[in-house]
């Protein structure tokens, strides 16, 4: 399975942020998003997400005989930057109901109290409201959502920030562990976490994106060479 972008655009007033992005991603690989501040990382992925549409340009799924689709809203699972929880309910009741409205996708057998030592959810803290979490806790909730229901294509914004040194280390294990039946397009500023995750890395800079040459992403030469991208942006700008 492949995710195909074709020339996507995105203005903002007068801003065009995307102005002709295109790649293809493929299925059992994560991607790693790098871009500076306002380059349109998150942008790329609302429009991904069906947050809202792009104004130009086109994204489709394509399976391993060569047919294409639209990307369906069920195709993605994206963890925002900002989480966005059902504060209503505590933490176990809304893993409990998100298992239940997702029955026959997740393999693991995993309880609710099982996910939630999964993230670090302290025991003393699943009975109590989400609305009472701190923004580490409820992305970690987030998170849980695509954790469970597995779909084809993953978005993560900046995902890890939020998580202790051992949740943090849980987590890439456990997306290693997911990439073989999905696509997955990691968002982050952290140069080192991206080497270690990702096996590809993608540009976002001049609203167009480009992929680092794979050889030296675990070289010395890969930093030097993502920054100097970066800077000629800044020049640009």
């Amino acid at each position: 399975m492949k995710l195909i972008l074709e020339g996507i655009e995105k203005h903002f007033g007068e801003k065009q942020v995307l102005k002709g992005a295109s790649f293809s991603f493929e299925q059992g690989r994560i991607y790693g998003l790098l871009g500076r501040n306002g380059a349109g990382k998150t942008t790329l992925m609302n429009c991904l997400a069906g947050e809202f549409p792009p104004d130009g340009g086109a994204f489709c799924v394509e399976d391993g005989d060569g047919q294409r689709r639209p990307l369906a809203e069920g195709d993605v699972g994206y963890v925002l930057s900002t989480p966005v929880v059902p504060e209503f309910l505590t933490g176990w009741e809304f893993v409990k109901f998100f298992q239940e409205i997702n029955a026959g996708k997740d393999p693991t057998g995993r309880t609710p109290d099982d996910w939630l030592d999964l993230v670090g959810i302290d025991a003393e803290d699943r009975c109590r409201l989400m609305k009472d979490y701190s923004h580490g806790m409820k992305n970690k909730m987030q998170m849980l959502c695509f954790l469970i229901a597995r779909p084809p294509v993953i978005l993560l914004d900046e995902p890890l920030t939020s998580f202790d040194v051992v949740a943090a280390k849980e987590m890439k294990d456990l997306l290693i562990e997911m990439k073989e039946d999905h696509i997955i397009l990691f968002s982050t500023h952290i140069l080192q976490l991206a080497a270690d995750l990702c096996d590809e890395i993608v540009l976002l800079h001049h609203g167009t994106l480009e992929e680092v040459d794979p050889s030296i992403i675990h070289t010395p030469e890969f930093e030097n060479r993502v920054v100097e991208l970066l800077k000629e942006e800044e020049r640009h700008d």
